[in-house]
């Protein structure tokens, strides 16, 4: 397979309070679009959801991840072959593409739709490095009363648990036709499309058992990620992390926790594979793992409270 899989479209959660997660997005910056059973959450200008929560009971659940794939017919026959099965569209979603469940019965929706349009950022972010100045006679920020909220730009790639990262890895790869960009031995693994592909567009790492980790959507540049996530923060009042920098990927980062203790980062440049022949994954060391400079890592920000007790 030459490809499948070319980027992420959204994800479906099912909240026990749909107020509190939808009020939780439009502090981040998306946009609110109530439907009977469901609020459909999007980027500034899109009309397709990056985050479509239900109502239920008990703990946040992850429902779905959304796909954008071709070779449909191709993954369609893969998937039984490595350890996942083709099941129907759930009630109430669109039974177009295909409904795939991995072997750790993680739901996935791999659909054939065109890539959005990219708007290109301008100015865009400029730093006067020794010997190399290219901002000349004008100021890099504004003050703060001429500078506009952050918006999210589009939703990036989404993390997963995991009980077996290498078994995820493996599926994705063997049924979807995605690449290893990274990882940290069994631990965490970071996947990208074969073709024009953000450094990771899915994750996994290591949990007792599956979920959401975090969703992570793209600002125009650093500055906005530090003001974001300080507004967000601020707003949610829980677990926050950043600013700093990955290792793995170089994206500039910060992490504000939802009401359900997973995460919603923001991110700005990151690497990108345009041709995933031409890349060396690298197995990178514990130190890596989560950052090359940050604040320290809040005690639970590995912990799945979709499956496991309150750390």
């Amino acid at each position: 397979m030459k490809m499948a899989v070319l980027g992420i479209v959204g994800i479906a959660l099912q909240v026990p309070d749909i107020d509190a997660g939808t009020q939780f997005y439009i502090d981040a910056g998306l946009e609110a679009h109530a439907e009977t059973e469901r609020v459909n959450l999007t980027c500034s200008g899109s009309i397709v959801p990056s985050v479509t929560l239900s109502q239920s009971q008990g703990p946040m659940r992850l429902h779905h991840v959304v796909l954008r794939a071709d070779a449909l017919d191709e993954v369609g026959m893969l998937v039984p072959l490595h350890g996942g099965r083709l099941v129907g569209a759930p009630a109430g979603f669109n039974a177009d593409g295909l409904w795939v469940e991995d072997p750790h019965g993680v739901l996935f929706h791999l659909v054939d739709v065109e890539k959005p349009l990219e708007k290109p950022v301008e100015p865009p972010f400029a730093i006067n490095a020794p010997g190399h100045i290219v901002r000349i006679r004008r100021a890099a920020v504004l003050p703060v009363s001429r500078t506009p909220p952050a918006r999210p730009r589009r939703l990036g790639h989404v993390a997963l648990f995991s009980p077996d990262v290498m078994a995820s890895l493996e599926f994705v790869t063997k049924a979807f036709g995605m690449g290893l960009a990274d990882h940290v031995d069994d631990i965490i693994a970071f996947c990208c499309a074969r073709r024009d592909s953000d450094h990771h567009v899915l994750a996994f790492a290591k949990s007792p058992g599956t979920g959401l980790h975090h969703t992570s959507f793209q600002v125009a540049d650093p500055d906005e990620v530090g003001r974001a996530g300080q507004a967000l923060a601020e707003k949610a009042g829980k677990g926050h992390w950043g600013f700093g920098r990955h290792t793995i990927g170089s994206n500039f980062f910060q992490y504000i926790q939802d009401p359900w203790g997973s995460w919603f980062e923001y991110y700005s440049d990151m690497d990108f594979i345009d041709d995933y022949s031409l890349w060396q994954p690298t197995n990178y060391a514990m130190e890596d793992a989560l950052a090359s400079w940050a604040p320290p890592v809040p005690a639970d920000f590995v912990h799945n409270y979709q499956v496991e007790e309150p750390a």
